[in-house]
C-alpha cells in the first residue's frame, strides 16, 4: 500500500505520472475522481471512515498532494492521466 504498484498482481499501475517532484497515482478512475474532488475542494473535509479504520483515505494522502500550492499542477496531471484511459464506444 502507498506505492504505484498493484497490491494483488505486484505490477506497476497504469495511472501514474510525475507530479510536483513525486509520483501521482491512482488504482482506477474512481480513485482518480476521489483525488480530483479532494484537491479541487475549497473546503476539505475529513471524509467518512470505513468500519474499523483508524483514519480516512484523505487523511493518509501525502502532504505534497494536500498542499494548496500544488493544486494547479496536480489537477493538470489528473487531467492528463484521465486522457490516457480509453473510452468505451
Amino acid at each position: 500500500m502507498g506505492s504505484p504498484i498493484d497490491p494483488d498482481f505486484q505490477r506497476p499501475l497504469w495511472l501514474q505520472a510525475s507530479c510536483c517532484g513525486n509520483v501521482l497515482w491512482a488504482y482506477n478512475l474512481r480513485h482518480l475522481d476521489l483525488l480530483e474532488a479532494y484537491v479541487q475542494a475549497k473546503l476539505r473535509e475529513r471524509g467518512e471512515l470505513a468500519p474499523g479504520a483508524p483514519m480516512s483515505l484523505v487523511e493518509r494522502l501525502p502532504t505534497w498532494l494536500k498542499a494548496a500550492k500544488n493544486r494547479a499542477e496536480i489537477l493538470r496531471t489528473i487531467k492528463r492521466l484521465r486522457s490516457t484511459v480509453p473510452t468505451a464506444g
